[in-house]
């Protein structure tokens, strides 16, 4: 069981395994994980803006056709932690060249829909293949990186897989209008069979040497395939602490999908703009905020780790890094999104259209600076299952905004716009306050159910 205060040691056999990749290796490690992560994020938001088109090319409805939106946060869900648990077994490198052919077959799939069903089944298929792009991303990256500088690490992957939420509407609009919904996901099955020639060619294993389940067996034979219990990943959330960031991350991330889902009749409606492309590039101010809040955030996370220890002579507690979260998740999320329900209430024309493009960027940014931390807060404490824990964790907080995202246009149309995003700013603020209740008891809370916590000598 971990306490409190782990000592710091100045060099261990552990930390020299941190080692085996030199930096320039690291950071093309970096960049391939990023452009496999960019792809969970490119596929779910190139959807949205082409909703309306693809609702009138299969005769159906807006609703009915916005379904695929939920179903593709489930298939998000249960890919990832498919995927995660099989890592921990056959490694990073097989289970990213095992999910890529889901999403090329998928992709096309999707282009060659004649009906609701086809589409639905499909759009599963393509979302669980490159589900694992995050929590393999996040595992890959905690394997190579020491403490002091996986937050930054992990900020570059977060704020490059990102850019996802910043072109994708734009590019999702523009291919709609001017091109082809249909088109556009023959091109993403092309990318995806791209970025899996990239992994095959120059992706190393970096998983620990002797961890993987595979590892420790005695006798296996030449194609050996087992049985692993993608749910077990979730046993990971019985600890108090990984529970409590994981729900209060929902809280905060809430507030984009209260802004962002339903763009098209907020923004839109408000400020007459009909046009697809025009629609999506609505969406870049939050997508450039998510950009340039990770890597910051990321920094920021470490420089406050770094500081306590210096404070504490060199002792680590884990749950310094939470305190990065302040500034995010108190005043520029709930802030950003109280403002723009108003504003699009009460402020017409050019002026109140620039001011929700600035608290969409603010909203971008500030979510990052609560989502970074605690993603590397999961890393750091669980880091031998890291990416487990970070595919339970997202598919737990998926399932959670998949339920509350069904309620945003209902919500609206109910108590209206300004009310609705009020709403979801209090839900950001006690978000804010799970997190300062784990900052403050963070070591009783990891004393009560011990799910294998890492320390510094083996983090």
């Amino acid at each position: 069981m971990v306490s409190e205060e782990s000592p710091l040691l100045v060099t261990t056999a552990h930390e020299l395994i941190y080692d085996r990749f030199a930096p320039d290796q690291k950071r093309w490690i970096v960049f391939l994980v990023s452009f496999a992560g960019f792809l969970p994020t490119f596929v779910s938001s190139t959807f949205v803006p082409s909703i309306p088109q693809i609702a009138k090319d299969l005769d159906s409805t807006h609703g009915v056709v916005s379904l695929t939106v939920s179903l593709s946060i489930l298939a998000s869900a249960i890919g990832a932690l498919v995927w995660a648990a099989y890592s921990s077994f056959y490694g990073r490198r097989s289970i990213y060249l095992w999910g890529m052919p889901f999403l090329c077959i998928g992709s096309c799939g999707v282009a060659l829909s004649t009906s609701l069903q086809s589409l639905l089944f499909w759009r599963f298929v393509q979302t669980f293949g490159c589900a694992g792009g995050m929590s393999l991303g996040a595992g890959a990256i905690g394997d190579i990186y020491i403490l002091e500088e996986r937050g930054t690490a992990i900020g570059v992957f977060f704020g490059a897989t990102l850019l996802g939420y910043a072109t994708a509407p734009f590019l999702g609009g523009a291919a709609t209008q001017y091109w082809s919904w249909r088109n556009l996901h023959f091109a993403i099955g092309a990318w995806g069979l791209l970025e899996m020639l990239l992994l095959y060619l120059s992706f190393p294993e970096t998983s620990h040497p002797g961890t993987l389940g595979i590892d420790k067996l005695k006798r296996r034979r030449c194609i050996h395939i087992t049985w692993v219990n993608p749910l077990s990943s979730l046993w990971l959330l019985r600890s108090p602490n990984l529970f409590a960031v994981m729900l209060a991350s929902s809280l905060v991330l809430i507030s984009d999908f209260v802004l962002l889902i339903p763009l098209a009749y907020t923004i839109g409606v408000r400020y007459g703009i009909t046009n697809e492309a025009i629609i999506g590039a609505c969406f870049l101010p939050n997508g450039l905020g998510n950009l340039i809040g990770a890597p910051v955030a990321g920094r920021l996370s470490d420089i406050v780790v770094r500081r306590w220890r210096e404070k504490r002579k060199g002792v680590w507690c884990p749950e310094d890094r939470l305190r990065a979260t302040w500034i995010g998740g108190l005043f520029m999320v709930p802030l950003s999104i109280g403002a723009s329900g108003l504003i699009t209430t009460y402020a017409g024309g050019p002026i109140g259209l620039a001011l929700n493009l600035l608290c969409l960027f603010t909203n971008g940014v500030g979510v990052d600076f609560v989502m970074n931390p605690i993603g590397s807060y999961n890393v750091d404490i669980v880091h031998s299952r890291s990416t487990e824990i970070t595919a339970a964790y997202m598919a737990s907080r998926s399932l959670i905004i998949s339920a509350a995202t069904t309620l945003v246009i209902p919500s609206i149309e109910r108590m209206g716009v300004a009310w609705t995003d009020i709403i979801a700013a209090v839900l950001a603020v006690i978000g804010q306050g799970i997190i300062f209740l784990t900052i403050r008891y963070g070591d009783r809370m990891r004393a009560s159910v011990d799910v294998g916590f890492s320390t510094m000598e083996n983090n």
